[in-house]
């Protein structure tokens, strides 16, 4: 034991770490006890977070395109295809 230490600065120490060892247990006791309560998830539930989903499919649409649109477009793949 130092001889320049009073018995009071050794003992705050070992009263502190054992005043942070005893709020620890508490709180952790405290949470055990108060913890809310889990429902578990069914798969016939709806998920809250996201938004209802559609049961059938959207209308479809169909647009003609004229003999210029078809070609333009052809050309159009034609030159995406030959950077491969």
């Amino acid at each position: 034991m130092p001889e320049h230490v009073s018995i009071l600065q050794l003992l705050g120490p070992v009263v502190l770490a054992l005043a942070a060892v005893l709020w620890v247990t508490g709180l952790l006791r405290l949470l055990r006890r108060y913890r809310p309560v889990r429902h578990g998830w069914a798969p016939d539930q709806p998920l809250r977070g996201l938004p209802q989903q559609r049961q059938t499919a959207p209308d479809l649409e169909a647009v003609e395109l004229t003999p210029a649109e078809r070609d333009a477009f052809a050309g159009l793949v034609h030159r995406l295809n030959s950077g491969r």
